[in-house]
């Protein structure tokens, strides 16, 4: 990705958390570049449950962000979902 492809993707992703209010804890940003290999960009998203993460997952406003602003310039994607034990 370029600079240029990640400002729009940037501030789309800015503005989910207002969005969809099950995101309890939202950031996003470029790789530090302190490791070769690594992926250009990552979001971290946490929620209260599997509930809140489908509720985003599916979310118009993800979906939309998703389809209009990632897939196209998208290359790779690495994904995981895991839940903390209390």
């Amino acid at each position: 990705m370029t600079a240029a492809e990640v400002r729009p993707v940037a501030s789309a992703l800015a503005n989910l958390p207002e969005a969809i209010p099950e995101v309890r804890f939202f950031r996003f940003g470029p790789d530090a570049g302190l490791n070769e290999g690594n992926f250009d960009f990552s979001v971290v998203a946490d929620f209260d449950d599997v509930t809140g993460y489908l509720a985003y997952r599916d979310h118009p406003a993800h979906q939309s962000l998703v389809a209009e602003r990632i897939a196209p310039i998208l290359a790779e994607r690495a994904a995981v979902q895991f839940e903390f034990e209390d």
